[in-house]
């Protein structure tokens, strides 16, 4: 899969994240594996 634009990936054996500023097609890797695509987080609402 390629770099997505804007999105943060995370590395599931250290937890390093980072922000892709630049897409492409190359692979973001992090302690010899993929990182992983974090998904938006759900705001509260201020009921």
């Amino acid at each position: 899969m390629a770099s997505q634009l804007g999105k943060r990936y995370r590395c599931g054996k250290c937890g390093t994240e980072a922000l892709c500023t630049k897409a492409g097609e190359g692979k973001l890797t992090c302690c010899d594996q993929e990182m992983e695509v974090q998904e938006a987080k759900a705001i509260p609402s201020s009921d």
